[in-house]
């Protein structure tokens, strides 16, 4: 909403621009010739507007970025979760996966994300509990002893990695605050910087998304030990295409609900939306669970591609377990409840 006051003021036409704001004739020409390369130039009056200002964006000039760095972590190995898997190449962990708000590919996040910012960072932790909590960037990796779990990452696309992450349970976290009686849900939040985030700036380059990302969680599913809060994997702190500084990790269910760079936990009394679920109900449960027995509407769940050291499309086929193999730990959360109808 605009301001008025009581003083009569010149309104400037919106067509005259300030001189800062006119394109460069240089880059103004450049962008010209990408178009008509593509062969773009004879549609160019039919594309609507919101999409060519997108698809401009993509040939603007390209912003210097400084490599992200990550560091060594302190923590110790849970010998309960290390068993005898092979681990995903730390080389595929970081530059095969999925963050919409850097870009749809598969190659986006590393490409896009190697200036973003982690310091400062406040993640906070309110709603229903008796302590909200306001942690900075140092007290995600210093409030709680660090361990090492690996674990099975399920991709509701049927791919799949195992990943040695770093962090501390979510009910530590939880039982720091103090979650008050009548909770029943935990919901959280992904940063919301379209300046860092480029996905962010449009729901047609962020595919299809209304951002800032949501997920959210029973409180019993959280309060269960499986439920990781992760800082870092193989030994160092978060790549920032992997979540930094700070993402959840939920083994036992598709990959999407592992929401990453998390700034708000809120603990609550109801149901909360979550992304996915919000954008296509019919093919993105609430719940999630990795069960090879309901298909997603576009492709099979029985199988995955276990992806290792050779190529994408070399990957072993292998047999997708019920709860992505974690069902002695969590199949009572669900005990009675009809999994192809709360998938």
């Amino acid at each position: 909403m605009t301001k008025h006051n009581n003083c009569r003021r010149v309104v400037t036409p919106n067509w005259n621009e300030k001189s800062s704001h006119i394109t460069p004739e240089p880059v103004f020409n450049d962008r010209r010739k990408i178009i008509k390369a593509l062969g773009l130039g004879a549609i160019g009056a039919s594309i609507p507007g919101y999409v060519q200002a997108g698809l401009f964006d993509l040939f603007g000039e390209s912003k210097t970025q400084m490599p992200f760095v990550t560091k060594p972590l302190s923590f110790t190995k849970n010998s309960v979760f290390t068993g005898d898997q092979i681990l995903t190449p730390e080389q595929k962990v970081i530059s095969h996966n999925n963050f919409y708000e850097f870009g749809t590919s598969k190659t986006d996040p590393i490409e896009n994300a190697q200036g973003f910012k982690v310091e400062p960072w406040t993640l906070k932790v309110e709603g229903l509990v008796d302590n909200p909590l306001t942690l900075d960037f140092d007290a995600l990796s210093k409030m709680f002893a660090l361990e090492e779990r690996v674990y099975r990452l399920r991709c509701v696309e049927a791919w799949s990695m195992v990943i040695p992450w770093v962090g501390f349970s979510l009910a530590t976290l939880l039982k720091k605050a103090g979650v008050k009686t009548g909770a029943s849900h935990v919901a959280f939040e992904t940063l919301f910087d379209p300046e860092q985030m480029p996905g962010q700036k449009s729901r047609l380059m962020g595919g299809g998304i209304h951002y800032p990302y949501v997920e959210g969680l029973r409180l019993d599913e959280a309060m269960n030990p499986l439920a990781f809060m992760a800082v870092g994997l193989y030994g160092k702190t978060l790549p920032a295409q992997n979540g930094a500084p700070i993402r959840l990790v939920l083994p036992w269910k598709y990959g999407f609900k592992s929401i990453k760079s998390i700034v708000r936990i809120r603990v609550m009394d109801k149901q909360p939306p979550t992304s996915w679920n919000q954008l296509a109900p019919h093919e993105y449960g609430f719940y999630a669970n990795v069960n090879p027995k309901v298909d997603h509407p576009r492709w099979s769940q029985a199988t995955e591609r276990r992806i290792g050291a050779g190529g994408i499309f070399s990957a072993q086929r292998i047999e997708t377990q019920p709860f992505n193999g974690y069902g002695e730990q969590v199949a009572y959360l669900y005990k009675d409840m009809d999994l192809s109808r709360y998938y």
